[in-house]
């Protein structure tokens, strides 16, 4: 009897460990702070919490973890801007823009990215806080997010488009709880989060009846627009002359140039012989070809061997293997100017990415840092940097032409795209072909901007490309505020 109650209490005790690890379905801490963000010098609060997510008969089966950020002593809150901000995976959280771009917080890193000790993080003196409220959002799984309901159906949350539906609903319940129906609002979102972001423009207005002034793109993925064949082979030449012109490996004439004049004449090249050279396949004259390797080597800085040997089409990972093959590093995926070290210097892709080891080396330690002691959210919940998402169901994706449509039906609407001209993993060049086919017929191109930078897909690291960037975003957001009674509608 005695050790079938010792039983009972260890399994009780258990449970109660378990029941720990799970996050409170519905909570918040809130902190009040200063900052002196763009010459202001100001105070805010900072509002970490967690809301529900329920099903249609109102059971909770998980919850969303997000950090709010809202400037003190605004008077008017209809005129004051809500960010809303996204990161990307899926499966990952977003510490990535929290605590490097637009929050008030920077971890601490140096000029150009690279982590640095003692770990922790400082003031942002280039945060949009002083101009918008910022809402960071942990979709289910990533940061402090869970599934609460052991018996919830996965699809729920694990899919291009259920990933739209429930976040939709989430912001409808967010944007209710803290009175901002009125304000203009915009969406940001990095990588897999303007997939999320593009869809959500679209299911907010349309189920949600939630209509946005702007929608920020960084680093953008494919957004459901295809490329194939001699289109997805071409339009990764601008990207490796970019990464070569950094890592100084052009002919002394290319590499004297600047990169925005260089990067003008390899686009144009791609679009006009490239792209229609590759499409031929086999039925290009053996000298045409000839010229095209050549050009292609010299673009890239891979040896002509490699070109003509690979018909034209070159990898990605194999470009990030050969570039700096000879010196005996590979380069970064989502960074190029990152370098690796392999095992061997044969193969044709690099074992590791080196840039994102680089990142995890000085956004973990700063995030369980920050919420712990600056936010006093403790718990024993563990912020998952990246989580478990799987199986993700990414079948009819459309969000490029959701976006579109939701621009479309919402004249007040507007988009900036941002990308590192040395990301290649979601390459500048490639966001433009984005916009380029989301709307062919240029209706919408006078509400189309496009912002590149001399960094990578967290373009922000970088100290210079932080400071433009978020000017950017200020500019972005002035400029897509209507007027005072300015309707909304064509004229």
């Amino acid at each position: 009897m005695k050790q079938l109650f010792l039983c009972l209490i260890l399994f009780q005790l258990s449970a109660l460990c378990f029941a720990q690890r799970l996050p409170a379905a519905d909570s918040a801490v809130i902190t009040k702070h200063q900052l002196t963000a763009n010459g202001q010098r100001f105070s805010y609060t900072a509002e970490a919490g967690t809301q529900p997510v329920w099903d249609d008969k109102g059971k909770v089966l998980a919850t969303v973890q997000y950090t709010y950020y809202t400037r003190d002593n605004v008077v008017d809150l209809a005129r004051r801007p809500l960010l809303i901000s996204f990161n990307g995976g899926p499966g990952s959280a977003s510490v990535w823009m929290e605590l490097a771009y637009t929050g008030p917080k920077l971890l601490n890193i140096d000029d150009e990215g690279y982590p640095l000790q003692p770990y922790g993080v400082k003031d942002n003196p280039h945060s949009v806080l002083d101009l918008a409220d910022i809402v960071y959002v942990n979709p289910v799984n990533t940061g402090y997010s869970r599934i609460l309901d052991e018996k919830a159906d996965r699809s729920t949350f694990f899919g291009t488009n259920a990933d739209i539906r429930y976040l939709a609903e989430w912001l409808n319940t967010f944007v209710t709880r803290h009175n901002r129906w009125s304000s203009p609002k915009y969406l940001i979102g990095e990588s897999y989060g303007t997939t999320r972001v593009s869809g959500l423009a679209l299911e907010l207005q349309n189920a949600q009846w939630m209509y946005l002034n702007g929608v920020m793109l960084v680093s953008p993925t494919e957004l459901g627009i295809a490329r194939e064949g001699a289109v997805e082979k071409a339009l990764r030449l601008p990207y490796f002359a970019a990464t070569a012109w950094y890592h100084k490996k052009l002919s002394a004439d290319l590499q004297g140039r600047s990169l925005e004049s260089l990067l003008e004449e390899v686009e144009k090249y791609t679009l006009d012989i490239l792209l229609p050279a590759i499409a031929r396949g086999y039925s290009i004259s053996a000298a045409d070809k000839e010229r095209i390797v050549q050009q292609m080597a010299a673009y890239s800085a891979l040896p002509v061997n490699v070109v003509r040997q690979n018909n034209l089409d070159i990898s990605t990972s194999l470009f990030w293997k050969e570039l700096r093959r000879n010196d005996g590093f590979t380069i970064g995926r989502l960074d190029s100017r990152y370098l690796g070290i392999d095992m061997r210097e044969a193969g044709e892709r690099p074992d590791y990415n080196a840039e994102l080891t680089s990142w995890l080396h000085s956004f973990t330690p700063a995030i369980n840092y920050y919420f712990w002691n600056e936010l006093n959210y403790k718990t024993d919940v563990k912020y998952n940097m990246f989580g478990s998402v799987h199986p993700w169901d990414s079948t009819n994706d459309r969000t490029g032409f959701n976006l579109r449509q939701a621009m479309a039906a919402n004249p007040y609407l507007q988009l900036m795209v941002q990308s590192g001209y040395f990301d290649g993993a979601t390459d500048y060049f490639n966001a433009k072909y984005n916009m380029w086919q989301m709307d062919p017929s240029g209706k919408l191109a006078a509400r189309m901007r496009f912002k590149a930078y001399k960094s990578g897909h967290m373009m922000y690291l970088r100290k210079d490309d932080l400071i433009q960037a978020t000017n950017d975003i200020r500019q972005f957001i002035t400029d897509s505020l209507p007027k005072d009674n300015q309707a909304a509608k064509y004229e």
